[in-house]
């Protein structure tokens, strides 16, 4: 007996029946995505009630493992579901894979207490850290991760610049979070900042807080290119507490858990790209449909026959296609096990494949666009909205010409050292 495709499974192969239970859970929640998603466009401002409908689906559980009150997926899960959503609404799809980010937050330390990177005496702070940030998600909460400011560094993709200083019984928090969806919408804010008198990595902590938590403020939202339905103006701190409790300050925590990611930064960063993907594949999907549907006038035949168009749709479901490819083969990279690839293959692989999806999935648009002429080129319209979703794609993290320049820099230092081994041997 078969059953109908689920829309997580045009991108995630050979799902187990676990993730295909989970991928229900997503698919009865499209329709009402697909509903919202031209006024959440028009208002900018993520649609009322989402929060709720995604909560009482228990989605908000999605990658928190089931001993933690979790519904036990994975990347694969997280991926299959934000690439559905991106079909529906990606401005509530980028949303919902920034509250799923946080989970990384204790999945990650608690496997870097597997691996022995934390000492006897070290463990239980952590582990009571990591298990609150994933019982908090699992309870129903909608939690929103800030890592993002405005703050540049020409060595880093992210550069914090948000401090904590020490009080009794807990810290207090001052700095500004340029960018971070469910701002205002989330129920609990998880923000990355600096230790006072710290200048490297190893000062890096965490801390959870109450979105009405006071010295808690909201950014002036933005007049966004796409995406703008995400609540990502960010928030500002202003002499915020934060109680001992709510924090992970050991030094070098930060640091060492992210020693057991596989590529993606965290682990999950390809799910964003399968945000981009799904709304390139809906574009593609509306596109053809419509220009299937259309005939021309004086012949009767589908506009979509014509040379010009057909060219058209060639080149859009050829970039469709390099984007499945490259983000397939990343999905494959950080789940199977054992891995097949050495860690540091991996992350170039990302490098590499997040500006080859993004790129890819943006001609698609673009492509859309072309095909379905001064008709379709709206503000409010599907290919317009889909344009300028996706025109954000090529700018969040970081730009595919970044990734670029990362991986030949990789390539050629490791050259480098081959040829002056290989000199020095001969010498």
């Amino acid at each position: 007996m078969t059953t109908h495709q689920l829309t997580g499974e045009r991108l995630v192969d050979r799902m187990t029946s676990a993730e295909r239970a989970r991928a229900e859970r997503v698919e009865a929640v499209l329709p009402a995505l697909r509903e919202a998603a031209v006024e959440a466009d028009a208002n900018a401002a993520f649609p009322v009630g989402h929060t709720a409908l995604l909560r009482e689906a228990g989605l908000l559980g999605l990658v928190v493992p089931e001993q933690f009150g979790g519904l036990g997926g994975g990347l694969r899960d997280l991926a299959a579901a934000t690439y559905a959503m991106g079909t529906a609404c990606p401005s509530t799809a980028l949303a919902y894979f920034f509250h799923n980010t946080s989970a990384s937050r204790g999945l990650l330390p608690l496997e870097a207490i597997g691996a022995g990177l934390f000492t006897p005496q070290e463990t239980p702070v952590v582990a009571a850290f990591a298990e609150r940030v994933l019982t908090t998600m699992a309870s129903g909460s909608w939690l929103a991760n800030f890592a993002s400011e405005s703050a540049k560094s020409s060595a880093a993709n992210i550069s914090i610049a948000t401090t904590a200083s020490r009080a009794e019984g807990g810290w207090v928090l001052s700095g500004e979070k340029s960018f971070g969806c469910a701002t205002g919408v989330a129920d609990i804010y998880l923000v990355t900042a600096r230790l006072e008198k710290t200048e490297d990595a190893d000062g890096l902590a965490m801390f959870l807080m109450e979105r009405e938590a006071a010295g808690v403020t909201s950014r002036p939202p933005w007049n966004g290119l796409g995406m703008r339905g995400s609540a990502n103006h960010g928030i500002r701190l202003d002499e915020v507490f934060v109680a001992d409790r709510d924090a992970l300050t050991l030094p070098g925590a930060f640091t060492r858990m992210l020693q057991v990611s596989r590529g993606s930064f965290v682990g999950n960063q390809l799910a964003i790209a399968a945000v981009y993907t799904g709304a390139a594949q809906a574009a593609y999907d509306y596109t053809l449909e419509r220009l299937t549907r259309k005939t021309f006038a004086d012949t009767g035949r589908p506009i979509a026959s014509s040379p010009m168009h057909q060219v058209l749709i060639g080149d859009m479901t050829q970039n469709l296609a390099t984007a499945y490819q490259w983000l397939r083969r990343q999905l494959e990279l950080e789940t199977s096990q054992p891995p097949i690839r050495p860690k540091s293959e991996v992350f170039s692989q990302w490098r590499l494949g997040k500006g080859a999806v993004t790129e890819a999935c943006f001609a698609v648009a673009l492509g859309a666009l072309k095909a379905s002429g001064t008709s379709e080129a709206r503000m409010d319209g599907v290919i317009g909205r889909t344009l300028r979703d996706l025109a954000m794609g090529l700018v969040m993290t970081f730009p595919a010409e970044r990734g670029r320049l990362e991986v030949a820099r990789i390539a050629t230092e490791a050259q480098e050292n081959a040829l002056f081994a290989t000199l020095g041997e001969a010498l």
